[in-house]
C-alpha cells in the first residue's frame, strides 16, 4: 500500500529524514512514534506532498485516497455539519451536478452512483461522528468562527473521518479532544477498514488501535509488529544486543590498537601492523545506546502538613455572580490524594481546578484550608504565555528574586535545564522543553498541591513517561486533568466526575468509566454514578488515621533514602579511586588503597544498616494499614 524508498530530507543543513524507508502492508494500522523533534510531521508533510524529498521516493497505488489531518482549524460562517458533510468531495459534487440537471439519463446515472456510495446516510453518519467528538445538535448547527480553536480542529476531524480515505494520516488526533472524546476516536479507529498511519504519544491508543509502530530515530525509521508495549521490548531487546555489540567491539578495537602501537615501528611486524590498521579503518563503530540527559522531571518535596490539606463544603463556583457553573460542591484533599477530574469539556473541570487553586472564590459554600498551603497550578495556557526571547534563567530568577542563584539553577536542574540549557531562549524551544519549564516554574516552591491541566499534551511517550514517575515520588497531593488514560491509571486513585452542575466521587476505575462512556455499563451491571459514597467516606477516615499513625515511621522511611542514596553515591566515587584514580576527586585519589578499601566497607555497612531501617519502617507502615 505504502514504501518509502530512502526519503531524505535536509532542513537548514540538517538530515531530518536520512534514508527513511518502509514498507506498510494494505490495511495495517501504523503507529509513528519517535522522540519530540525526530521528523515525525516532516515526514507527514513528505507522504502528503507538502514536502519534496531531497532523495527518494514515496509508493503508493495512484487511485489511492489520501486524508490527512491538517493542522489549521477551519472557520467561516459554515456551520460543523455542513462542513463534514463537504468532506465527502464525491457526494458534494453530484448533489451539485443533480441540482436543476435536465439529461434524464445523466440524472439517474448520477442517482444510482449516490446510492452506491450510501449517500442518503451520510448526514446521520456525520451527525454521528460529530456527537462521539462532544458536538451536541446545538452546537453543530453553530457557525464555526463562534467556536475556539481547539474545537474547531475537532471539525477538522470529524470532517477527516467522515471522508473515509484508502490511506488515512492522523497527526497528533488526541491534542485538542478530552478524555471522553478520545475514548470515541479510539473506538472508531478500531473500527476503521482502510490503511492508517498515525502520530500518537498516546500509549493506550497505540496499543488498543496499531499493528504496526513505526519508529523514527536520527533520521531512520524501522518497523515493528505489534502495538507500543510490543514495540518497547522488542526495542529493548535490540538496543541491549547492540550495546553488547559495541563493547565487545571496543574490546577488539582496543587488541588491534594496542598491537600497532606495540609493534607498528618494528620490521619484522610492520605488515601485520598495517594489516591490523586496514581492519580498524574498516570497523563500523557502534553507536552507544544513551538516554536523554535531559528528559527530567523532579518535583521538590514540601514541607510536611496535617490532614487535610483542604476541605470544601456546599460551595458554588462560576465566572458570573448569581450564575454559577458548579453548584453544592463537597470535597476534601489529603496530602497523599491522587485525584483525576473525569467529565467532558464545557462541564467545569477547569472551573474546578481554578477554585481548588484559589485563582477563583467560591459563591457560596465554604473552603477550609491551611493557612501556609502553598499550591502549584499548570495550564497550557502558561505554557504558551513563556516570553520566547527570555531564557529558563531569566523566567526562573524573576519568579525568585530573593533566591540565590545556586537555588534559582538547583530549581531549573530539577527539570533539565543544566548548565547550557538554561541560557537557551524559549522561542527556540520545543513544546516538550517549554512544557517543562513552565513545570519547574509553578513548583518553585515546593507546593503541597499540584493541579496539572492537560500536563502531556507537548510531551512525548519517553517524557510522559518520566513525568508519571515523578508524580509517583512528588509528596504533595495531585489533582490532574487529562485524556491520557495511561497517565491517569498510573497516577490517580481517587476518580471525581464533573457532570450536571456538580462533581462527585466516580464509585468504580478508570476501566469502568471507560464502559460507561462508550455504553458498555449496561451489560456489566455497574453502579450507577451517584450510588452512595458512605462507604468511600469511612475508607478515606480510616486511612487519615492510618497516615497519622504511621507518621513517624514515614519519615524514617525518608531518612533511610535519602541516607541510602547519600552512600550509593559516596561508595561509586570510592569505586572510581580504586579503579580509575584519574578521574576520581583529588580527596580520594591521595589516599592509599588500604584507606580506600575500608572507606569503601565502612559504606557499605551503612548503606545495609539503613536498609534495614527502611525495612523496618516499611513493615510497620504495612502492618498499620492492614490493622
Amino acid at each position: 500500500m505504502l514504501n518509502l524508498n530512502g526519503i531524505t530530507v535536509r532542513l537548514g543543513g540538517n538530515a531530518v529524514l536520512d534514508g527513511a524507508s518502509a514498507a506498510l502492508p494494505t490495511g495495517a494500522r501504523v503507529g509513528l512514534v519517535g522522540r519530540n523533534g525526530a521528523g515525525k510531521s516532516t515526514l507527514m508533510r513528505v507522504l502528503t506532498g507538502q514536502i519534496e524529498p531531497d532523495d527518494g521516493e514515496i509508493e503508493m497505488p495512484k487511485r489511492a485516497r489520501l486524508g490527512y489531518l491538517a493542522q489549521e482549524a477551519p472557520g467561516g460562517s459554515q456551520t460543523p455539519f455542513e462542513t463534514v458533510l463537504d468532506a465527502d468531495l464525491e457526494r458534494t459534487r453530484l448533489l451539485a451536478e443533480a441540482e436543476g440537471l435536465t439529461d434524464a439519463e445523466r440524472l439517474a446515472d448520477i442517482h444510482e452512483r449516490l446510492n452506491a456510495i450510501d449517500a442518503h446516510a451520510a448526514p446521520a453518519r456525520a451527525a454521528k461522528i460529530l456527537v462521539g467528538l462532544g458536538f451536541d445538535e446545538e452546537m453543530q448547527a453553530r457557525p464555526l468562527d463562534s467556536f475556539s480553536g481547539g474545537w474547531r480542529m475537532r471539525v477538522a476531524l470529524a470532517a477527516l473521518l467522515f471522508s473515509d480515505p484508502d490511506l488515512l494520516l492522523l497527526d497528533e488526533p488526541s491534542n485538542h479532544l478530552d478524555l471522553e472524546a478520545t475514548l470515541w476516536l479510539e473506538s472508531f479507529l478500531k473500527a476503521y477498514r482502510g490503511t492508517m498511519l498515525v502520530v500518537s504519544h498516546e500509549r493506550d491508543l497505540l496499543n488498543n488501535v496499531v499493528d504496526h509502530v513505526l519508529h523514527l530515530d536520527h533520521g531512520q525509521t524501522t518497523l515493528y509488529q505489534g502495538g507500543y508495549d510490543a514495540f518497547e521490548r522488542q526495542r529493548s531487546e535490540r538496543m541491549a544486543q547492540a550495546e553488547a555489540t559495541r563493547e565487545k567491539q571496543l574490546a577488539q578495537r582496543a587488541k588491534l590498537q594496542s598491537f600497532v602501537d606495540r609493534w607498528g615501528a618494528k620490521a619484522h611486524t610492520a605488515r601485520q601492523a598495517q594489516s591490523r590498521m586496514k581492519a580498524l579503518a574498516r570497523m563500523e563503530p557502534v553507536a552507544a545506546a544513551l538516554e536523554d540527559p535531559s528528559l527530567s522531571f523532579d518535583f521538590p518535596s514540601p514541607n510536611e502538613m496535617r490532614p487535610p490539606l483542604m476541605v470544601i463544603e456546599g460551595a458554588a463556583v462560576g465566572y458570573v455572580e448569581g450564575q454559577p457553573i458548579l453548584r453544592g460542591l463537597d470535597m476534601r484533599i489529603d496530602p497523599d490524594d491522587r485525584i483525576a477530574l473525569l467529565g467532558r469539556n464545557g462541564n467545569g473541570k477547569t472551573t474546578l481546578a481554578r477554585l481548588l487553586a484559589g485563582q477563583l472564590a467560591p459563591m457560596a459554600g465554604e473552603i477550609v484550608a491551611g493557612g501556609k498551603l502553598r499550591v502549584g497550578y499548570f495550564t497550557q495556557y502558561q505554557v504558551e504565555e513563556l516570553d520566547g526571547s527570555d531564557t529558563p534563567l531569566q523566567h526562573m530568577a524573576r519568579l525568585m528574586p530573593d533566591a540565590p542563584p545556586k537555588i534559582v539553577r538547583a530549581q531549573l536542574g530539577r527539570f533539565g535545564f543544566s548548565g547550557e540549557r538554561a541560557m537557551r531562549e524559549v522561542g527556540k524551544m520545543s513544546g516538550g522543553e517549554r512544557a517543562r519549564l513552565a513545570l519547574a516554574l509553578v513548583t518553585r516552591d515546593a507546593p503541597h498541591m499540584l493541579i496539572l491541566d492537560e500536563p502531556t499534551n507537548h510531551l512525548d511517550v519517553d517524557a510522559r513517561e518520566a513525568l508519571v514517575q515523578a508524580l509517583g515520588a512528588y509528596d504533595g497531593a495531585v489533582v490532574v486533568v487529562s485524556h491520557d488514560r495511561h497517565m491517569l491509571e498510573l497516577t490517580a486513585d481517587r476518580l471525581m466526575l464533573v457532570d450536571g452542575g456538580t462533581a462527585t466521587e466516580f464509585d468504580g476505575s478508570l476501566e469502568d468509566y471507560t464502559d460507561l462512556i462508550l455504553g458498555r455499563e449496561a451489560k456489566k451491571n455497574r453502579k450507577p454514578v451517584d450510588a452512595p459514597q458512605v462507604g468511600r467516606k469511612e475508607a478515606r477516615r480510616a486511612a487519615a488515621e492510618a497516615r497519622e499513625r504511621t507518621q513517624g515511621w514515614r519519615k524514617t522511611v525518608q531518612a533511610a533514602e535519602a541516607e541510602i542514596a547519600k552512600l550509593e553515591a559516596r561508595k561509586t566515587e570510592l569505586d572510581r579511586a580504586m579503579f580509575d584514580p584519574g578521574s576520581a576527586a583529588k580527596q580520594d585519589a591521595d589516599r592509599s588503597m588500604t584507606e580506600l578499601m575500608k572507606l569503601r566497607a565502612d559504606a557499605v555497612a551503612g548503606i545495609e544498616a539503613a536498609e534495614a531501617r527502611w525495612i523496618e519502617a516499611s513493615e510497620a507502615i504495612e502492618g498499620s494499614r492492614a490493622a
